[in-house]
């Protein structure tokens, strides 16, 4: 039988794919030109955020502390990959969001599960305009040349119809047309925490960003429970991992929602999880759903590590709460 025997979170900003240099320069000079939300996920511009910014940001962005930060993200990280080899998996399920990558407008299901036998990772970053640091973070996520990953199609086939079952009305998917290839969320896993190592995955969607049909995070967290008895029911033997991908707070660094995540996930609280507020989870921070899925996913698992990065890069408080987490 299958057992979900690890669990990660990891946040999949640009900041973790970028140089220290992008850190302490480059990306305070992008956030002006961005529509921003504020911690109670109001619209506002760049200009709003500085006006009503905590007194203490501009001393968040000095170069020691920017450089300590940047160096706990990557060392957390690198621990993170090492935890992932160190389990061997037979097959990591993904809990992530697509952001106007494979799913758009025309059919966004709040949940997706892919079941073909490989996701392609095709280079998506070049060609936009970027500035050449930018882009180069953005290339972290891709292939170049691109490449096939395998997906565990037979679990994940299982949990489609085991989800439907279970009354989650899961949107199914076995092929990629095309050019198009996997969104960030999913290259960050297979680039940066697997190595590009060929562990076979289950690609799991969460529609996050974008209305009218964001699922709730109540939804999101009994939709873990449900993928969690899935894959007990599996009748072959796979040890089975789950990782959120995404998150938490940004673009504007919102400590007190993520400190609050984390203390539920250490608690196994999921009466907090599936009550947090939906007018804060818009945006980057919309990440989140990930985490409370993967939370519901991994309730039998106990939170062994974390660590939580306020990743400021300008003196509005933009940026990405980094975090990262393993379920034992």
């Amino acid at each position: 039988m299958a057992q979900i025997v690890l669990g990660l979170g990891t946040s999949h900003t640009p900041m973790l794919n970028a140089a220290l240099e992008d850190w302490l320069h480059n990306f305070a000079s992008i956030d002006p030109n961005r529509v921003h939300r504020d911690k109670n996920g109001r619209q506002v511009g760049y200009d709003a955020l500085l006006r009503q910014a905590d007194p203490r940001a501009e001393s968040w962005r000095d170069a020691t502390i920017m450089t300590d930060r940047y160096r706990r993200a990557q060392d957390a990280l690198r621990h993170l990959s090492e935890t992932l080899a160190d389990a061997r998996l037979d097959s990591l399920i993904v809990i992530g969001d697509d952001q106007d990558e494979l799913l758009h407008a025309d059919n966004q299901p709040a949940f997706l599960i892919f079941w073909g036998e490989s996701m392609p990772n095709t280079p998506r970053h070049r060609g936009r305009g970027l500035p050449p640091w930018y882009e180069q973070a953005m290339g972290g996520y891709f292939d170049d040349p691109a490449r096939d990953y395998p997906v565990d199609a037979a679990l994940a086939r299982h949990l489609i119809e085991s989800l439907n079952a279970q009354d989650f009305d899961v949107a199914a998917a076995n092929a990629v047309h095309g050019e198009h290839g996997e969104g960030h969320a999913y290259g960050f896993v297979h680039r940066r925490l697997m190595n590009s190592a060929a562990l076979p995955i289950v690609p799991v969607f969460l529609n996050t960003y974008y209305p009218p049909n964001q699922p709730s995070p109540d939804r999101c967290y009994r939709m873990g429970q449900a993928i969690a008895r899935a894959v007990a029911t599996f009748p072959d033997d796979r040890r089975v991992g789950v990782v959120a991908s995404g998150g938490l707070s940004h673009f504007t660094v919102d400590e007190e929602l993520d400190a609050s995540v984390i203390e539920a996930l250490r608690r196994k609280d999921g009466e907090t999880l599936r009550r947090l507020p939906v007018e804060k989870l818009e945006a980057g921070s919309s990440e989140i759903r990930n985490w409370i899925c993967a939370a519901g996913a991994l309730e039998r698992l106990d939170v062994a590590w974390t660590e939580y990065v306020p990743g400021y890069r300008s003196d509005a408080g933009t940026g990405t709460g980094i975090c990262f987490a393993v379920w034992h």
